[in-house]
């Protein structure tokens, strides 16, 4: 009998599933990188729509709105020190996998996490806008898929998706603000924006890019709907929440309760041996961040790659406080007191991360939370779980419940802050997208059958993303508690 024919014939099989994954992957990714590129001419087009409404005015009305004309010409150059933000951030972008790659296997189709449907912003929704939800986001082993990416970072490489590696940090320039924006600058600015939007990845010197940038090239670009622009404006006022100063509001609703009880909780944190928490759901880092810097082994994980690009930006290649300026109302239109509000500028990051005060062991690693950290070698593998606005992301959350469970060691803590914003809850016209959605209360009874038992409970009021000086104010009553994990003596009811 020939016994060798099946197995090579199972490792063929192997390799072609993995190479579509890896091709799946590669056209996700490649659609990501130009909702990230087609952000300036996106923005542009809204702005020739609201000159086109403009110019509809009678001229008695016209009359009444004599300054638009400048503020449009205002909105122009904010998108551009947006745009320019983004190009350099892109600049630093290492992808894990070779963008060039042929993908014409993929049949046009993308896998699950392509579209990112995780990713949304929890904030506010204006009437002219397209409703976008929100990010509703010690690593050992080896990935099961591509989509199962895992990355393992020591703390001075601080977040990077994996595979990436050291790059020359793209040249910045002086943020000076006046009037919205500083015209010197603007002509930079605009120059390396005009250079991007015409599909040449230069760096703000004006360096033709470097062979690790060819994945830039257009006839890689794809065409993307402009809901994918919307996720990039949303990123844009993630920022704000994690790393301008103007977030600090919101991180004091909802990490200040979280980094107080894990204070409370683990009081003996020694630097030869510190507990270990993982954070599912890290987003742009900042939570995750603050963790280490209490004294813990934290691990971010995050699905989304707009949110890992931008994150692997600012914790890595972000060399002082301040250094960059973004604009991150000028999206909507409506709820504004006045003009200057909408085109305020907004600085970040606010900390500079390297200097922070991390401990050793921070690391960001990207990848679906289930197939991630269902791998055995995370069996009762870390001291605590915190979850921020996250546990509402899955498709099956009995699903998530069960893996926090199984990761965390006998007598383990999950600390949770967040409202039950189901994000697949509704996927009209796609039938086939699954979503569990129970109460509250259905979620504290799954939560107990999977062994834990509650120690704190209470209602936290926050917001998610919004901007603090807009006449709308969304906001939530999160649920927030710690679960304490029962030793296996106290047994389980499953």
């Amino acid at each position: 009998m020939n016994i060798s024919g099946p197995r090579e014939d199972e490792d063929e099989e192997q390799t072609r599933q993995r190479k579509l994954e890896e091709a799946l992957e590669v056209k996700s990714l490649r659609r990501i990188v130009s909702a990230y590129l087609n952000y300036p001419e996106a923005s542009e087009e809204d702005v020739k729509r609201y000159e086109r409404s403009f110019s509809k005015l009678p001229p008695a009305h016209k009359a009444l709105l004599s300054h638009f004309p400048l503020k449009f010409e205002r909105l122009r150059r904010c998108i551009s020190t947006n745009s320019y933000f983004i190009f350099n951030m892109l600049q630093a972008f290492e992808p894990p996998l070779d963008m060039s790659q042929d993908t014409d296997c993929c049949d046009g189709s993308y896998p699950d996490h392509a579209h990112d449907d995780q990713f949304c912003c929890r904030g506010e929704k204006d009437a002219n806008e397209n409703l976008c939800s929100r990010e509703s986001n010690v690593c050992s082993g080896e990935p099961t898929s591509t989509s199962g990416r895992m990355c393992s970072l020591e703390s001075k490489q601080i977040c990077c998706p994996e595979g990436a590696s050291d790059l020359t940090k793209a040249s910045t320039i002086n943020q000076e603000v006046e009037n919205g924006v500083n015209h010197d600058q603007h002509l930079e600015e605009k120059e390396v924006t005009d250079k991007h939007s015409g599909h040449c990845a230069s760096d703000c010197n004006g360096n033709d890019c470097s062979s690790s940038h060819e994945w830039l090239d257009p006839s890689l670009q794809l065409n993307v709907p402009l809901v994918d622009v919307d996720k990039v404006r949303c990123i844009i006022r993630n920022i704000v929440r994690d790393w301008a100063e103007e977030g600090q509001k919101e991180r004091d609703q909802c990490y200040k309760p979280i980094l107080e009880e894990l204070h409370s909780l683990f009081p003996d944190r020694k630097k030869e041996s510190p507990p270990a928490c993982l954070v599912p759901g890290a987003g742009l880092g900042r939570l995750a961040l603050e963790i280490s810097c209490l004294g813990f082994i934290s691990q971010g994980n995050e699905f989304s790659y707009y949110m890992m690009i931008c994150s692997s930006f600012i914790l890595n290649h972000t060399q002082k406080v301040g250094e960059w300026t973004i604009y991150p109302w000028i999206h909507s239109n409506s709820n504004s007191l006045s003009d200057s509000d909408q085109l305020r500028p907004v600085s970040i990051p606010d900390i500079h991360p390297a200097s922070a005060g991390i401990t050793e062991g921070f690391s960001m690693c990207g990848g679906d939370f289930v197939e991630v950290y269902s791998d055995p070698s995370q069996v009762g593998l870390w001291d605590a779980v915190v979850t921020c606005f996250f546990i509402d992301t899955a498709h099956n959350i009995i699903e998530y419940i069960e893996v926090i469970s199984r990761i965390l060691k006998d007598g383990g803590v999950w600390i949770n802050l967040g409202p039950l914003l189901y994000h697949f809850a509704d996927m009209y016209g796609q039938e086939d997208e699954m979503s569990i959605e129970p109460s509250l209360e259905d979620v504290k009874k799954i939560i107990l059958h999977y062994g834990f038992v509650f120690e704190k409970e209470r209602t936290v009021e926050t917001t998610y993303t919004t901007n603090p000086r807009s006449m709308m104010q969304n906001r939530y009553y999160a649920a927030f508690w710690t679960m304490r994990k029962k030793s296996a003596t106290e047994g389980m009811t499953h």
